[in-house]
């Protein structure tokens, strides 16, 4: 499926690293950026979500929370969130579906994994609308933060 702006953001529930289930209906009067991201422990996505963690007063001020959403299990998610110190909840897709309903899935990736899924990043407003995406074909690639930040700054 493809996500275009100003459509209602597919709902979800995942489970986090406290092994509690997040459902996206549950932040609605909230902004939310979705950050989908390939595998943990890999050079980018710990670039990528360490710059959020070191801006995270940034998103709480603008009233928005940080999801980190990949098809890692939760236990190499916990394990990774609790290395890295980040400030926001991180939930596995194991089993893909979340980043199919939002186009982020890779069908073929490298050394020949199979439904990882793709970075990507989307913003929710407090409706649970998309105002804005962007899905990396590149896995190497790092989201426009400029943007995402316009972006969210835009929804207060």
């Amino acid at each position: 499926m493809k996500i275009e702006v100003g459509q209602q953001a597919p709902d979800f529930s995942l489970f986090n690293t406290e092994k509690n289930k997040v459902t996206l209906s549950d932040f609605k009067g909230k902004n939310v950026l979705l950050l989908f991201f390939p595998q943990a422990f890999t050079g980018v996505f710990t670039k990528e979500l360490c710059s959020v963690r070191d801006q995270i007063a940034l998103y709480n001020n603008a009233n928005a929370q940080v999801l980190g959403i990949s098809v890692d299990s939760l236990f190499t998610l916990s394990r990774f969130k609790s290395e890295q110190e980040l400030n926001f909840p991180l939930l596995s897709d194991f089993n893909k579906e979340v980043s199919k309903a939002y186009g982020s899935l890779y069908d073929n990736w490298i050394f020949d994994m199979k439904g990882v899924s793709k970075r990507s990043a989307f913003v929710i407003d407090k409706t649970g609308t998309v105002r804005y995406f962007e899905v990396l074909e590149n896995a190497g690639d790092m989201p426009n933060f400029d943007a995402i930040k316009a972006s969210i700054a835009e929804l207060n």
